[in-house]
């Protein structure tokens, strides 16, 4: 073994930085494109965003009249109006006396009004703001007849609730995170966890669903239907949640009419208390494209909103053109500036054309909605548009279309299919579509199982599985037929 030189001759692709950023700048989200563009126009000077062009604001000049020449007499006559009324507006008001002391407290009042020009008092919108549980709960724990130690304790338990206002831990695990030298038995835990439960909202500090539903019943007005209910939440919890309606009457030795009140009491129960003060953040989605039906055809638009406008910064190219035999970082921000325009406008072409391909192969879903979703894959897509398979991908992937049925993703036009009798196919979106309406037309006292949707849809010519029938189901968050059936 020695070291030589080899002469190799192979083929392999290689990516340019140009293609590199289109392929980049095409899977990215509306929101990541604009990231990354107002990070590029931090670090390229050769690019700016095109403002669109709008008044002059203050800084407009009133034309004069071309009813009367400047130089006319009617010209003249009108200035020394306008003068006598503007002396009229800077002179005061000679009827009120602003001496004395009602002069000093409208002077004083007044006061309040002048800004300096610094001062930005625009009227802005604000969102008010959520407390959070724990300010809540401090909120009424400090107006609790407690002492020091006893409110330290409580705030302590506080701070160990969860989101939804359970104490997961056990009482036992928490005692060792005391100190020590303040010997704090579990009867003191114990204790102030009562205390919490005692607070707003109902329910509050609960170990568990059961207990949590018991404390709310109990801070109701006596009942026998709140009594009966307390012992279903107590006692019984699986048994309704598995809607075993008949054990539950002969446990409790109850009729029809009281477990169907007790019932009623529950279900208005909110089994996470504190889920009602935590601050959800809200996200929008802004469509890429709109869809219209312009006369019979479905057209698609990109959406105005989501193009950044970019251009060539005319000053620096102006000082680059004058130095023509100049070389150097100019020359290269200005090389990348005209990549991304050209890519950015690429990225969004093939959004329109990957669109307008889907709004013309799901045209039966926009007229009649999502029982008639054809089955519609990537490949297909692909290969009308003469686009490679992973594009397709890349384009459909957190994109979003604004239509007269809603708002979706691109992905969400696309989907396995099932055969039918008739030897076509059937998409998956629109069978889910069947089942929903199904469950919906079904009656609540005899809900339809699994086996009779299957044979109720082999009866329209789709044949499909029951455990088919369960995974759709499931993943339309519909229960199953024993937790589907009522009273």
């Amino acid at each position: 073994m020695k070291p030589s030189l080899q002469l190799k001759l192979s083929q392999h692709l290689a990516l340019t930085p140009q293609l590199q950023q289109s392929i980049k700048l095409l899977q990215l989200s509306t929101l990541e494109l604009n990231q990354e563009i107002e990070k590029i126009l931090l670090e390229n000077p050769m690019l700016e965003r095109e403002e669109p062009e709008g008044d002059l604001g203050s800084s407009r000049v009133e034309a004069p009249s071309p009813m009367a020449p400047a130089g006319s007499e009617a010209a003249h006559e009108r200035d020394q109006e306008q003068s006598r009324e503007s002396d009229r507006e800077r002179e005061p008001d000679r009827d009120f006396d602003n001496s004395g002391e009602a002069g000093e407290w409208m002077a004083a009042g007044s006061g309040g009004n002048q800004r300096d020009d610094d001062d930005d008092s625009d009227f802005q919108e604000f969102q008010a703001a959520v407390p959070s549980l724990r300010d809540h709960l401090d909120a009424q724990i400090s107006l609790t007849p407690l002492s020091d130690r006893d409110r330290a304790l409580v705030r302590f338990l506080v701070e160990a609730l969860d989101d939804d206002g359970y104490l997961s831990q056990d009482l036992e695990d928490l005692l060792p995170l005391l100190p020590p030298e303040l010997e704090f038995e579990l009867d003191d835990l114990t204790i102030a966890l009562r205390q919490i439960q005692s607070l707003d909202p109902a329910g509050i500090g609960a170990q568990d669903v059961s207990q949590c539903l018991a404390l709310q019943l109990r801070a109701q007005p006596p009942s026998d239907e709140r009594d009966l209910a307390i012992a279903i939440v107590s006692s019984h919890l699986e048994l309704l949640a598995a809607r075993d309606f008949l054990k539950l009457k002969r446990a409790l030795h109850c009729n029809d009419d009281a477990l169907r009140e007790a019932h009623g009491l529950i279900l208005g129960l909110n089994p996470r208390p504190g889920a009602q003060f935590s601050q959800a953040d809200t996200r929008y989605v802004v469509p890429d494209v709109v869809v219209r039906k312009i006369r019979s055809n479905w057209v698609v638009n990109l959406n105005p909103d989501a193009m950044p406008r970019l251009r060539i910064n005319q000053l620096y190219a102006q000082i680059l053109r004058d130095n023509r035999g100049a070389s150097g970082s100019l020359s290269s921000h200005l090389q990348e500036a005209r990549w991304l325009i050209k890519n950015v406008q690429q990225r969004f072409d093939t959004i329109q054309r990957v669109s307008q391909a889907i709004v013309d192969r799901q045209r039966q879903f926009f007229d009649y909605g999502e029982v008639a979703m054809r089955p519609l894959t990537l490949r297909e897509i692909a290969e009308q548009l003469d686009l490679h398979e992973s594009t397709v991908s890349r384009v459909t992937t957190q994109k979003y279309m604004a239509t007269p049925r809603g708002i979706f993703e691109f992905k969400y036009f696309f989907g396995s299919h099932v055969a039918t009798d008739t030897g076509g196919a059937a998409s998956s979106t629109a069978i889910r579509a069947l089942i929903r309406q199904l469950v919906a037309a079904e009656d609540k006292k005899k809900p339809l199982s699994d086996a009779k949707i299957a044979e109720l849809l082999g009866q329209q010519g789709i044949v499909v599985a029951r455990r088919t029938i369960a995974k759709y189901r499931e993943s339309l968050d519909i229960p199953p037929v024993s937790l589907r059936k009522s009273i």
